[in-house]
């Protein structure tokens, strides 16, 4: 079996060996969102002795750290007589995320220098015609980071080596969870991704340019890499964003821009979509990244959901990642590419491992429609609440 799973603390120390009675691990990465998993274990006294509030379980797949991130409920336990009228130690259910899920209960301050006492209302924290990636280490750092203040700071986590990831663009944000804007950002900074990382004693935060695999990356039924697929393609939920900002000088002379998918329209039909961006006007260009963020959300979706085999020439993980775009021949004989949005590991010591990705546009999802539309009026309503 090429999974182990180890505890460490909040420090990253290992805090026993590997553990030991596992059963039924459920581990998903998510392109630019934290991960999350569960794992069934007995509960052996050893085991139970690492599950203290504030560790972290690491999972390591062929001999690689596969997610690793603090356990949001480190104790699900359940026990009874067993069959044969022995009392047995029970079971144990750990659900827990990667590290960057810390990072998502952070929100951003328009002054991340000064104490919250002290930050002003109507005011924004802007950074105009910057590299996208430079950005987002920008807000992590300050919100946080090693930069940030002290009481908000998380430990041991460090930016990673510059990537040199994405294009110029820019953001204004108040009050809004710190991932949030990290996301907008990178899809109007180039589509780039962002994650945290374990290096030994560090939790490292960077971001990346996700690869084009579509020649090398393939999965089909004559490659021996795919068992089953299901594929969906809907038509756009927006064509023509039209943004409506103020001028912050008046507070009442609108500025309005329009960003359009001529392709999709043309394809499909128009879709129009009103986006209030009322924070700000369109010097730096932020309405038209607000238009360009709206219009990459209603994409005509492609959800295709496959589950796949490794082999030696393609392997998740090694040979492929989030972010990355890749190839499926459906078995009608076409095509399909487009990016990995979440790898899925299930795991058993017995019946061995099972990797399923998801991939298409920002809109596939394995959510349901409620979800992802409770989702949206969530993101909306918090934008309103924070001016």
């Amino acid at each position: 079996m090429a999974v182990q799973l180890l505890i460490t603390d909040k420090d990253l120390a290992v805090q026993g060996d590997p553990l030991t009675g596992w059963r039924d691990l459920d581990a998903t990465l998510r392109f630019n969102e934290p991960g999350s998993g569960s794992v069934t274990m007995t509960a052996y006294p050893e085991v139970m002795a690492q599950l203290q509030p504030g560790n972290r379980l690491v999972v390591i797949r062929d001999g690689q750290i596969w997610m690793a991130g603090p356990m949001e409920v480190p104790t699900d336990y359940t026990w009874s007589i067993s069959d044969e009228g022995e009392p047995d130690p029970g079971r144990v259910v750990v659900n827990f995320a990667d590290d960057l899920a810390r990072l998502a209960g952070y929100i951003t301050w328009p002054d991340p220098a000064s104490a919250w006492t002290m930050q002003l209302g109507n005011t924004w924290r802007t950074i105009n015609a910057t590299n996208a990636e430079t950005i987002i280490r920008t807000l992590v750092n300050e919100t946080c980071g090693p930069g940030a203040r002290a009481e908000r700071q998380i430990a041991h986590l460090a930016l990673d080596t510059v990537a040199g990831a994405g294009t110029t663009t820019s953001v204004s944000t108040r009050f809004e969870p710190l991932l949030d804007t990290c996301r907008r950002v990178a899809l109007a900074g180039g589509g780039i991704g962002f994650r945290t990382r374990q290096d030994g004693s560090q939790l490292k935060f960077g971001c990346y340019a996700p690869a084009d695999l579509t020649a090398t990356a393939r999965f089909s039924v004559g490659l021996g890499n795919l068992r089953s697929l299901s594929f969906k393609q809907s038509a756009p939920t927006s064509t023509h964003a039209l943004v409506a900002g103020t001028e912050p000088d008046t507070g009442t002379t609108r500025t309005f821009v329009q960003v359009a998918d001529a392709t999709a329209a043309a394809t499909w039909w128009r879709v129009e979509k009103y986006v209030d961006g009322s924070e700000a006007d369109d010097t730096n260009g932020e309405l038209t990244n607000a238009g360009t963020v709206e219009i990459a959300d209603g994409a005509a979706p492609i959800e295709l959901a496959t589950v796949t085999v490794d082999t030696d020439d393609l392997k998740a993980g090694r040979d492929f990642g989030l972010g990355d775009k890749v190839t499926i021949a459906l078995p009608t004989g076409l095509e399909a590419t487009d990016l990995v949005r979440s790898i899925h590991l299930q795991a058993d010591p017995d019946s061995g491992e099972y990797v399923s990705t998801l991939v298409g546009s920002p809109a596939a999802t394995t959510d349901p429609q409620m979800v992802k539309l409770i989702r949206a009026l969530s993101r909306r309503l918090g934008r309103l609440e924070t001016r």
